[in-house]
């Protein structure tokens, strides 16, 4: 939903590529943007309230991409519920990152660097870091292995197994 800030909004839309790329059907985005959504492929959305309610199936989650706090918040409630695919910057190096990693079962970094759609549906300039995908599941894990179209995927080690 909403990603880093570029001129005069903190709004920047998933384009559809990456949905077609990912071949699947997700029963709730959980970070829908306000106006609807754009692309993506989900039988329910929500664009208010996400944190404070139960998520139900395959979700798909573009959180905003502000302070590493929210990105915290968002991420141990995708982690917890266990079942989707999370859009986020590959700030490899920052904690947060680092953190929430290794809870995944593949992250796939895209390449070249993902262009988010403006509100009006314009394609943004690039940004200025890239993008990686992060899996909670089997089903999320096997789409973004499918999905090498739009870059690397990885399958982490997890901790105390390497």
């Amino acid at each position: 939903m909403t990603h880093e800030r570029r001129g005069e909004t903190d709004e920047w839309y998933t384009p559809r590529y990456i949905f077609d790329a990912l071949g699947e059907t997700f029963d709730l985005d959980v970070a829908c943007p306000p106006e609807g959504p754009r692309h993506t492929p989900a039988s329910s959305f929500y664009s208010h309230g996400s944190l404070d309610v139960e998520w139900s199936g395959f979700v798909w989650m573009n959180p905003p991409f502000g302070h590493q706090s929210t990105k915290r918040i968002w991420l141990r409630k995708f982690f917890n519920h266990g079942n989707g695919i999370a859009l986020l910057p590959d700030r490899t190096s920052a904690p947060w990152w680092q953190e929430f990693a290794a809870m995944a079962d593949a992250i796939l970094f895209t390449a070249p660097k993902v262009k988010f759609e403006r509100p009006d549906g314009t394609r943004g300039e690039q940004p200025g870091t890239g993008t990686t995908l992060f899996a909670a599941g089997i089903r999320a894990k096997g789409a973004l292995i499918r999905a090498d179209s739009l870059g690397l995927p990885f399958i982490p080690i997890k901790r105390g197994q390497g």
